[in-house]
Protein backbone atom coordinates (compact mmCIF):
# COMPACT_ATOMS: atom_id res chain seq x y z
CA UNK A 1 0.00 0.00 0.00
CA UNK A 2 1.37 3.53 -1.13
CA UNK A 3 1.04 6.90 0.53
CA UNK A 4 0.22 7.29 4.14
CA UNK A 5 -2.20 10.66 3.10
CA UNK A 6 -6.28 10.39 3.12
CA UNK A 7 -7.57 12.06 0.18
CA UNK A 8 -10.03 14.73 0.40
CA UNK A 9 -12.73 12.22 -0.89
CA UNK A 10 -14.40 9.69 1.22
CA UNK A 11 -16.96 6.74 -0.37
CA UNK A 12 -19.67 5.56 2.27
CA UNK A 13 -21.77 2.81 1.35
CA UNK A 14 -24.99 2.15 2.82
CA UNK A 15 -26.93 5.04 3.76
CA UNK A 16 -29.16 4.25 6.63
CA UNK A 17 -28.74 5.76 10.05
CA UNK A 18 -24.87 4.90 10.70
CA UNK A 19 -23.75 5.51 7.02
CA UNK A 20 -25.74 9.02 6.56
CA UNK A 21 -24.43 9.96 9.78
CA UNK A 22 -20.96 9.27 8.98
CA UNK A 23 -21.73 11.11 5.26
CA UNK A 24 -22.58 14.04 7.19
CA UNK A 25 -20.00 13.75 9.81
CA UNK A 26 -17.30 13.50 7.21
CA UNK A 27 -18.71 16.56 5.21
CA UNK A 28 -18.86 18.60 8.21
CA UNK A 29 -15.69 17.84 8.67
CA UNK A 30 -14.88 19.58 5.44
CA UNK A 31 -14.37 16.26 3.17
CA UNK A 32 -15.90 15.36 0.08
CA UNK A 33 -18.28 12.38 -0.19
CA UNK A 34 -19.73 9.81 -2.03
CA UNK A 35 -22.67 8.11 -0.48
CA UNK A 36 -24.30 5.11 -2.04
CA UNK A 37 -26.80 2.50 -1.45
CA UNK A 38 -28.44 -0.83 -3.07
CA UNK A 39 -30.86 1.73 -4.80
CA UNK A 40 -30.91 5.35 -4.92
CA UNK A 41 -34.32 5.35 -2.53
CA UNK A 42 -32.05 4.28 0.28
CA UNK A 43 -29.91 7.08 -0.99
CA UNK A 44 -32.27 10.02 -1.35
CA UNK A 45 -33.68 8.82 2.49
CA UNK A 46 -30.05 9.45 3.68
CA UNK A 47 -29.59 12.54 2.58
CA UNK A 48 -33.38 14.07 3.57
CA UNK A 49 -32.24 12.58 6.79
CA UNK A 50 -28.91 15.10 6.73
CA UNK A 51 -31.15 17.90 5.16
CA UNK A 52 -33.39 17.76 8.23
CA UNK A 53 -30.50 17.70 10.96
CA UNK A 54 -28.76 20.21 9.10
CA UNK A 55 -31.93 22.68 9.04
CA UNK A 56 -32.22 21.88 12.79
CA UNK A 57 -28.21 23.34 13.48
CA UNK A 58 -29.39 26.56 11.12
CA UNK A 59 -32.43 26.74 13.29
CA UNK A 60 -30.43 26.72 16.48
CA UNK A 61 -27.77 28.77 15.35
CA UNK A 62 -25.04 26.32 15.12
CA UNK A 63 -24.84 26.63 11.58
CA UNK A 64 -25.29 29.65 9.03
CA UNK A 65 -27.82 28.83 6.06
CA UNK A 66 -24.40 29.68 3.58
CA UNK A 67 -22.56 26.67 5.89
CA UNK A 68 -25.52 24.32 5.47
CA UNK A 69 -25.80 24.51 1.97
CA UNK A 70 -21.97 24.07 1.91
CA UNK A 71 -21.98 20.96 3.53
CA UNK A 72 -24.76 18.93 1.73
CA UNK A 73 -23.21 20.35 -1.65
CA UNK A 74 -19.46 18.05 -0.63
CA UNK A 75 -22.00 15.09 -0.30
CA UNK A 76 -22.67 13.22 -3.81
CA UNK A 77 -25.00 10.64 -4.39
CA UNK A 78 -23.61 8.16 -6.19
CA UNK A 79 -25.51 5.09 -8.54
CA UNK A 80 -23.14 2.33 -7.20
CA UNK A 81 -19.58 1.80 -5.68
CA UNK A 82 -17.96 1.34 -9.42
CA UNK A 83 -18.68 5.42 -9.74
CA UNK A 84 -18.44 5.78 -6.09
CA UNK A 85 -15.05 4.46 -6.05
CA UNK A 86 -13.71 6.77 -8.68
CA UNK A 87 -11.01 9.10 -7.54
CA UNK A 88 -11.20 7.57 -3.83
CA UNK A 89 -8.18 6.21 -1.35
CA UNK A 90 -10.46 5.23 1.37
CA UNK A 91 -13.86 3.81 1.67
CA UNK A 92 -16.43 3.10 5.04
CA UNK A 93 -18.88 0.18 4.75
CA UNK A 94 -22.02 0.73 7.02
CA UNK A 95 -24.57 -1.38 5.32
CA UNK A 96 -26.52 -3.95 7.53
CA UNK A 97 -24.60 -6.26 10.14
CA UNK A 98 -24.83 -9.68 7.81
CA UNK A 99 -21.44 -11.30 6.90
CA UNK A 100 -23.01 -12.10 3.56
CA UNK A 101 -23.92 -8.72 2.79
CA UNK A 102 -20.98 -7.18 4.19
CA UNK A 103 -18.83 -9.75 2.23
CA UNK A 104 -20.34 -8.84 -1.30
CA UNK A 105 -19.94 -4.98 -0.78
CA UNK A 106 -16.21 -5.79 0.47
CA UNK A 107 -15.52 -7.49 -3.12
CA UNK A 108 -17.45 -4.84 -4.96
CA UNK A 109 -15.02 -2.25 -3.28
CA UNK A 110 -11.85 -4.54 -3.69
CA UNK A 111 -12.50 -4.39 -7.95
CA UNK A 112 -13.04 -1.09 -8.37
CA UNK A 113 -11.19 0.40 -5.48
CA UNK A 114 -7.16 1.66 -6.31
CA UNK A 115 -4.52 -0.69 -4.59
CA UNK A 116 -4.06 1.04 -2.40
CA UNK A 117 -7.21 2.74 -1.20
CA UNK A 118 -8.24 1.80 2.69
CA UNK A 119 -11.49 -0.66 3.14
CA UNK A 120 -12.96 -0.28 6.45
CA UNK A 121 -16.16 -1.47 8.15
CA UNK A 122 -18.18 0.00 11.10
CA UNK A 123 -19.64 -3.41 11.83
CA UNK A 124 -19.92 -3.00 16.01
CA UNK A 125 -20.06 -6.93 16.34
CA UNK A 126 -18.51 -8.86 12.95
CA UNK A 127 -14.98 -10.06 12.87
CA UNK A 128 -12.74 -7.97 10.37
CA UNK A 129 -10.50 -11.27 9.93
CA UNK A 130 -13.67 -12.76 8.79
CA UNK A 131 -14.83 -9.43 6.22
CA UNK A 132 -11.03 -8.98 5.22
CA UNK A 133 -11.44 -13.06 3.59
CA UNK A 134 -13.38 -11.48 0.88
CA UNK A 135 -10.59 -8.81 -0.68
CA UNK A 136 -7.73 -10.18 -1.95
CA UNK A 137 -5.39 -7.92 0.02
CA UNK A 138 -6.37 -8.13 3.95
CA UNK A 139 -3.70 -5.62 4.73
CA UNK A 140 -6.05 -3.05 3.38
CA UNK A 141 -8.79 -3.75 5.32
CA UNK A 142 -9.55 -2.28 9.33
CA UNK A 143 -12.55 -2.01 11.91
CA UNK A 144 -13.63 1.76 12.07
CA UNK A 145 -16.22 1.22 14.63
CA UNK A 146 -18.12 4.69 14.64
CA UNK A 147 -21.34 5.18 17.89
CA UNK A 148 -24.47 6.40 17.27
CA UNK A 149 -24.85 9.24 16.14
CA UNK A 150 -21.91 9.72 14.44
CA UNK A 151 -22.08 13.91 14.86
CA UNK A 152 -22.76 13.67 18.06
CA UNK A 153 -20.38 10.47 19.42
CA UNK A 154 -16.83 11.93 19.99
CA UNK A 155 -15.10 7.85 20.27
CA UNK A 156 -14.28 5.65 16.65
CA UNK A 157 -12.68 2.50 17.39
CA UNK A 158 -9.89 1.21 15.40
CA UNK A 159 -9.97 -2.36 15.19
CA UNK A 160 -7.16 -4.61 13.34
CA UNK A 161 -7.75 -7.61 11.82
CA UNK A 162 -5.24 -10.01 11.90
CA UNK A 163 -4.09 -9.08 8.73
CA UNK A 164 -4.48 -5.34 9.29
CA UNK A 165 -1.72 -3.60 8.32
CA UNK A 166 0.14 -0.60 10.52
CA UNK A 167 -0.60 1.87 7.69
CA UNK A 168 -4.27 0.89 7.25
CA UNK A 169 -4.97 1.69 11.01
CA UNK A 170 -2.72 4.84 10.92
CA UNK A 171 -4.69 5.96 8.35
CA UNK A 172 -8.14 5.05 9.82
CA UNK A 173 -6.73 7.11 12.97
CA UNK A 174 -5.91 9.79 10.79
CA UNK A 175 -9.60 9.93 8.52
CA UNK A 176 -10.78 9.98 12.58
CA UNK A 177 -8.69 12.74 13.68
CA UNK A 178 -9.52 14.40 10.53
CA UNK A 179 -13.07 14.26 11.86
CA UNK A 180 -13.02 15.83 14.56
CA UNK A 181 -13.44 12.28 16.60
CA UNK A 182 -10.67 10.40 19.09
CA UNK A 183 -9.92 7.07 18.06
CA UNK A 184 -8.94 3.86 20.23
CA UNK A 185 -6.66 1.36 18.76
CA UNK A 186 -8.40 -2.10 19.54
CA UNK A 187 -5.20 -4.19 19.42
CA UNK A 188 -7.36 -7.70 18.77
CA UNK A 189 -10.13 -8.95 16.53
CA UNK A 190 -12.68 -9.76 19.42
CA UNK A 191 -16.59 -9.45 19.55
CA UNK A 192 -17.31 -6.21 20.60
CA UNK A 193 -14.24 -4.76 20.57
CA UNK A 194 -13.76 -2.59 23.69
CA UNK A 195 -17.18 -0.31 24.49
CA UNK A 196 -19.86 -3.27 23.57
CA UNK A 197 -17.59 -5.72 25.29
CA UNK A 198 -17.97 -3.64 28.63
CA UNK A 199 -21.29 -2.64 28.20
CA UNK A 200 -23.60 -5.49 27.25
CA UNK A 201 -22.79 -7.12 30.73
CA UNK A 202 -23.36 -3.94 32.68
CA UNK A 203 -26.81 -4.12 30.97
CA UNK A 204 -27.33 -7.24 31.64
CA UNK A 205 -27.00 -6.74 34.97
CA UNK A 206 -29.67 -3.68 35.39
CA UNK A 207 -32.09 -5.72 33.57
CA UNK A 208 -31.29 -8.23 36.56
CA UNK A 209 -31.72 -5.67 39.17
CA UNK A 210 -34.32 -4.59 38.10
CA UNK A 211 -36.69 -7.81 37.81
CA UNK A 212 -35.48 -8.73 41.15
CA UNK A 213 -37.24 -5.60 42.15
CA UNK A 214 -34.31 -4.11 44.38
CA UNK A 215 -35.35 -1.22 42.87
CA UNK A 216 -37.58 1.11 40.29
CA UNK A 217 -36.49 1.73 36.82
CA UNK A 218 -36.40 5.72 37.56
CA UNK A 219 -34.26 4.91 40.73
CA UNK A 220 -31.60 2.07 38.79
CA UNK A 221 -31.45 5.08 36.13
CA UNK A 222 -30.96 8.00 38.78
CA UNK A 223 -28.43 5.86 40.61
CA UNK A 224 -26.14 5.32 37.57
CA UNK A 225 -26.44 8.26 36.18
CA UNK A 226 -25.71 10.37 39.70
CA UNK A 227 -23.45 7.74 41.31
CA UNK A 228 -21.25 6.76 37.97
CA UNK A 229 -22.31 10.24 36.68
CA UNK A 230 -23.26 8.31 33.03
CA UNK A 231 -25.56 10.57 30.92
CA UNK A 232 -27.90 7.86 30.59
CA UNK A 233 -29.09 5.56 32.64
CA UNK A 234 -28.52 1.66 31.61
CA UNK A 235 -32.46 0.78 31.02
CA UNK A 236 -33.59 3.90 29.17
CA UNK A 237 -30.28 3.45 27.14
CA UNK A 238 -31.82 -0.73 26.27
CA UNK A 239 -35.00 0.84 25.33
CA UNK A 240 -33.31 3.16 23.17
CA UNK A 241 -31.18 0.78 21.80
CA UNK A 242 -33.91 -2.01 21.59
CA UNK A 243 -33.91 -5.00 23.55
CA UNK A 244 -33.87 -7.48 20.93
CA UNK A 245 -30.76 -5.94 19.50
CA UNK A 246 -28.94 -6.17 23.07
CA UNK A 247 -30.36 -9.80 22.79
CA UNK A 248 -28.91 -10.85 19.67
CA UNK A 249 -25.59 -9.02 20.87
CA UNK A 250 -25.34 -10.54 24.00
CA UNK A 251 -26.17 -14.07 22.32
CA UNK A 252 -23.27 -13.78 20.10
CA UNK A 253 -21.15 -12.52 22.64
CA UNK A 254 -22.07 -15.66 24.66
CA UNK A 255 -21.82 -17.95 22.02
CA UNK A 256 -18.22 -16.70 20.58
CA UNK A 257 -16.70 -16.06 24.07
CA UNK A 258 -18.00 -18.72 25.98
CA UNK A 259 -18.13 -16.52 29.09
CA UNK A 260 -21.03 -16.78 31.48
CA UNK A 261 -21.68 -12.71 32.21
CA UNK A 262 -22.73 -12.49 28.65
CA UNK A 263 -25.42 -14.81 28.78
CA UNK A 264 -28.80 -12.68 28.53
CA UNK A 265 -31.12 -12.63 31.91
CA UNK A 266 -34.46 -14.43 31.57
CA UNK A 267 -36.43 -11.37 31.35
CA UNK A 268 -34.73 -9.79 28.18
CA UNK A 269 -35.75 -12.94 26.60
CA UNK A 270 -39.20 -12.51 28.06
CA UNK A 271 -39.69 -8.65 26.70
CA UNK A 272 -38.25 -9.76 23.67
CA UNK A 273 -41.07 -12.47 22.87
CA UNK A 274 -43.94 -10.65 24.02
CA UNK A 275 -43.48 -9.02 20.61
CA UNK A 276 -42.28 -5.21 21.97
CA UNK A 277 -40.11 -4.54 19.11
CA UNK A 278 -40.57 -1.59 17.15
CA UNK A 279 -38.68 1.65 17.78
CA UNK A 280 -41.88 3.45 19.33
CA UNK A 281 -43.16 0.23 21.54
CA UNK A 282 -39.58 -0.16 22.97
CA UNK A 283 -40.14 3.21 24.61
CA UNK A 284 -41.72 2.03 28.03
CA UNK A 285 -40.19 -1.60 28.90
CA UNK A 286 -39.19 0.14 32.06
CA UNK A 287 -42.22 1.60 32.97
CA UNK A 288 -41.15 5.07 31.21
CA UNK A 289 -43.71 6.58 29.32
CA UNK A 290 -41.25 7.58 26.46
CA UNK A 291 -37.36 7.40 26.09
CA UNK A 292 -35.62 10.72 25.51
Amino acid sequence: MGGTAVKETLLVVGAGQMGSGIAHLAAQSGLSVHLTDQDMTQVERGLGRIRQFTARDVDKGRLTADQAADLLKRIEPVWDIAQGAKGVSFAIEAVVERVDVKQAVFSALDAHLESDAVIATNTSSISITQLATSVRDPSRVVGMHFFNPPVVMKLVEVIRGLGSSDQAVRRAKDLAAKMGRTAIEVKKDSPGFVVNRILMPFLAEAVKVYSEGLASAEDIDTAVRLGLNHPMGPLTLLDFTGIDVCLDVMDYFHRELGQGEYAPPIEMRRLVRAGRLGKKARAGFFDYPEVP
